[in-house]
């Protein structure tokens, strides 16, 4: 039994049909035309903005409150200040509702959209080796506090920032 062979220099000649290759392509650019989507054009939307408001804008800018909180050599809390006030006397927890005090006089005790809460901002510069526990109270204790004759918690601050650290080496 012969078998014929298509021998162009020694090797076989392989017949690849074109037909179906070009078929196939044809469905292939047939499917993605009719599944593609226009998208809409990038920044092109409909909002409707508010009107401005009428008359000078507000110059209300609150310098942010600063917390001081310096570390002994053990890392337990030694002294607590709110801006440029002594430090306060007493335990930590005497220390912290003295802050509180302080905050409630400094910003009253308004809530709602643009109260002095709302816009406040406070800045704790705590030492590099005083303990975590100390800055977590300090946190409480700016947040907010319950109200001694109603029993209301009541917002201090909400926004709380961090000083960065010098003695981090």
């Amino acid at each position: 039994m012969k078998l014929r062979k298509n021998e162009v220099h020694g090797r076989e000649k392989i017949d690849v049909p074109m037909t179906p290759m070009i078929d196939i392509v044809f469905q292939l650019l047939v499917f993605f035309i009719m599944t593609f989507k226009i998208v809409a054009v990038e920044g092109d939307f409909d909002i409707n903005m508010p009107q401005a408001a009428q008359g000078a804008p507000s110059t209300n800018l609150q310098v942010p409150l600063t917390l001081k909180l310096k570390a002994g050599p053990t890392g337990n809390l030694q002294s607590v200040s709110l801006n440029n006030l002594p430090p306060f006397e007493g335990t930590v927890q005497q220390k912290f509702a003295k802050v509180q005090t302080e905050l409630v006089k400094s910003l009253g005790i308004a809530d709602g959209p643009a109260s002095s809460q709302e816009e406040s901002e406070i800045e704790i510069d705590a030492d590099f080796q005083l303990h975590y526990r100390y800055i977590i109270q300090a946190i409480t204790a700016v947040t907010g506090r319950v109200d001694p004759k109603t029993g209301e918690v009541q917002k201090l601050v909400e926004k709380i920032k961090f000083a960065p650290t010098s003695g981090a080496g």
